[in-house]
């Protein structure tokens, strides 16, 4: 099963996901994320930092992704294994537009396209939703900041996951990230293993 964890920056997942690792012990899950599981990821970093062309960055998420769903996502599901990722494709879905704009015509189309074949949908998804201004206020102000992380493209990008988990609410499950932390990952925990009951109990094809 593969459960993956989605929000803007700012919005919490590397607290949540901390969590998890000890609420969800039992079940042995493996965390991965992107961009990071594999050596590509390092390319997509480099190119966000140095700020290369849309089209390059873009395209090298797209590299990350299909390196991590050969090397870590499709064996692990072929061994059983309770996944959970650190943003998934999602994430290009809500981003990449926003960088795109203005760049190729409908972007989140061009990008769709581009995954079309050897993708593999989540189980479920878990979005954490916050304002923006309490997003921006919980990044690290010693910390160089990404461009991507600024209220005006952070906005977009939020609308952005809030159009997905619309077009697939079976998908998505939207998590209210203003909650006490404790809170937010108990009620994420307790889905996910309603999800991984469920999972096992379905007869196999």
């Amino acid at each position: 099963m593969l459960i993956t964890i989605e929000g803007i920056d700012g919005s919490g997942k590397s607290t949540l996901l901390a969590s998890l690792r000890e609420l969800l012990a039992d079940l042995d899950p493996l965390f991965t994320r992107e961009p990071g599981s594999t050596w590509v990821g390092g390319s997509v970093r480099r190119a966000v930092a140095e700020r290369m062309d849309p089209i390059t960055e873009a395209l090298l998420f797209c590299a990350d992704h299909a390196a991590h769903i050969e090397t870590v996502i499709r064996p692990a599901l072929e061994e059983g294994r309770l996944i959970i990722s650190d943003r998934y494709s999602d994430s290009r879905f809500a981003y990449q537009p926003v960088v795109l704009d203005g760049v190729i015509p409908d972007p989140l189309s061009w990008l769709r396209r581009i995954h079309e074949g050897w993708s593999i949908r989540p189980d479920r998804t878990f979005l954490l939703v916050l304002p923006i201004e309490d997003a921006i206020s919980r990044l690290d102000p010693e910390k160089k900041r990404e461009y991507f992380e600024s209220p005006e493209i952070l906005a977009r990008v939020q609308e952005n996951y809030l159009n997905l988990a619309a077009a697939d609410p079976a998908r998505f499950i939207i998590v209210d990230a203003l909650l006490p932390k404790e809170e937010v990952a108990g009620f994420v925990a307790d889905e996910i293993r309603t999800c991984a009951r469920s999972s096992r109990s379905r007869p196999r094809t």
